[in-house]
């Protein structure tokens, strides 16, 4: 009995959780689809354009980033011999 219950509320989720169909179809004029057709080689030119400005950013930025690393490790290495021979002395 408990079995056909809860058999009954999963059933009544199920159909109530169902996506309903629109009545209207999303319908595409010939217009719309030449104009948007028309419109890929723009978006696309813009797009490239936009990743283009956003690598430089990139690479300035990483090519700062890499210049003070090699500041900092020749700053460890030259610590490294001055306090051997400071420490010899």
């Amino acid at each position: 009995m408990i079995r056909l219950i809860i058999g009954i509320i999963i059933g009544v989720a199920l159909a109530t959780s169902m996506a309903q169909a629109d009545d209207k179809a999303n319908t595409v004029t010939p217009q719309e689809f030449v104009s948007s057709v028309a419109a890929v080689p723009g978006k696309v030119g813009n797009h490239f354009k936009n990743e283009w400005v956003d690598i430089k950013a990139y690479q300035a930025k990483s090519w700062e980033d890499s210049k003070d690393q090699f500041q900092r490790t020749v700053e460890s290495i030259k610590g490294l011999f001055t306090k051997k021979s400071e420490s010899t002395n």
